[in-house]
């Protein structure tokens, strides 16, 4: 069902999802000549059943990997399924991908909070190695991250540690919600003349929303997009209210927008935490002339996530003359609930104070 999906996908008969546009992003870059790496717990089908790298034969037990079939002249497609050791796999791939500038270098967490057992690797070397040691790195974490009910160490990536970290464009923070946005964000790592290390917060739910689709021509045309503007039919002069976002909680904000008809509020995606793009935002802001109130709204607890770490951009910006409110999660000392009855109303409760306010 899933090649026969994609099949679809290719001939544009039906948008395509988010493991069709990353499986893209490496097949094309093998086909130009650019060697693609994979390491990590499950990493050749996905932690959520997306990626289907490698095909397993049943009758035989041999693998298939078709991203090592695409011609003759195609660069290396290694993918590895690893040991669930993060510190030495993580450790490993920070110090192969220093030495080869030209191959796309990935590691997989299973979970985003299984970086944890990795932090070392992270303060180290990671965040810091260039400005220590000059020594550059353009690996990428993908981080699954997402609020989803399933409880506190399934739950987060722990995106306020990245953000913390971040000075002087040392690494890039982030967090693409469509599949183009992937598709482009992946191949832009390698192909521009800049190399940082890419932290994503990578989807769960997100991976088959029926919302979270692209075509093909946003995989053809254009580029990643470090903020996505309102994209239904709002007239930016009758917005009054602008919830800025990142991440899956989008997707609830617009059904419930859609749904209560709220043609007063305009939603924004922030796609690149950091490094912060200041001139994508101030042009966002300034489409909104009548805005009363900004807000915003994220799913993690209010001493994670990125309001903390990314606030002062926002304050900087639009300036003293709108107030800018917070509409989240309490604080806490878990990354969530256990209860999913409790995350469900938690979750209601975030959405309906970033559309109204706190009752």
């Amino acid at each position: 069902k899933v090649m026969e999906d994609r099949a679809k996908m290719a001939q544009g008969e039906i948008p395509m999802d988010w493991g069709f546009a990353e499986n893209m992003a490496y097949a094309t870059l093998l086909v130009e000549g650019y060697d693609v790496r994979l390491t990590g717990q499950d990493i050749g089908r996905g932690t959520f059943s997306h990626r289907h790298a490698i095909l397993l034969n049943q009758q035989n037990g041999d693998n298939y990997i078709p991203l090592k079939f695409l011609s003759e002249t195609q660069g290396r497609a290694q993918i590895f399924n690893s040991l669930l050791s993060e510190a030495g796999v993580l450790g490993f791939e920070y110090g192969y991908s220093s030495t080869v500038p030209d191959k796309l270098v990935i590691w997989e967490a299973q979970f985003g909070d299984f970086a944890n057992g990795a932090q070392v690797v992270i303060d180290q070397f990671i965040s810091s190695g260039e400005t220590k040691w000059g020594k550059l790195s353009g690996l990428v974490m993908l981080l699954p991250h997402g609020f989803e009910g399933q409880g506190p160490e399934h739950s987060s990536a722990r995106l306020e540690r990245y953000l913390q970290l971040c000075a002087d464009q040392n690494i890039q923070v982030c967090y693409p919600t469509t599949p183009a946005q992937i598709f482009h964000l992946l191949r832009r790592q390698l192909l521009r003349q800049y190399r940082k290390p890419l932290i994503v917060m990578s989807p769960k739910s997100l991976l088959r929303h029926k919302l979270a689709v692209s075509s093909l021509s946003e995989l053809t045309d254009g580029g990643f997009l470090p903020i996505i503007s309102e994209i239904d039919d709002i007239d930016p002069y009758h917005v009054t209210r602008l919830v800025l976002c990142s991440g899956k909680v989008y997707y609830d904000l617009l059904e419930a927008r859609r749904e209560e008809n709220l043609n007063h509020i305009a939603i924004i995606r922030i796609e690149q935490l950091y490094p912060f793009p200041n001139e994508c935002f101030k042009d966002e802001i300034d489409k909104y002339p009548n805005v009363e109130v900004v807000v915003w709204c994220q799913e993690e607890p209010m001493n994670q996530g990125a309001w903390y770490q990314s606030k002062h951009h926002f304050f900087d910006i639009i300036g003293d003359n709108v107030p800018i409110v917070y509409a989240g999660r309490v604080p806490s000392a878990a990354p969530a609930v256990g209860s999913y009855k409790t995350h469900l109303n938690e979750q209601k409760a975030v959405v309906q104070a970033a559309l109204h306010g706190h009752k």
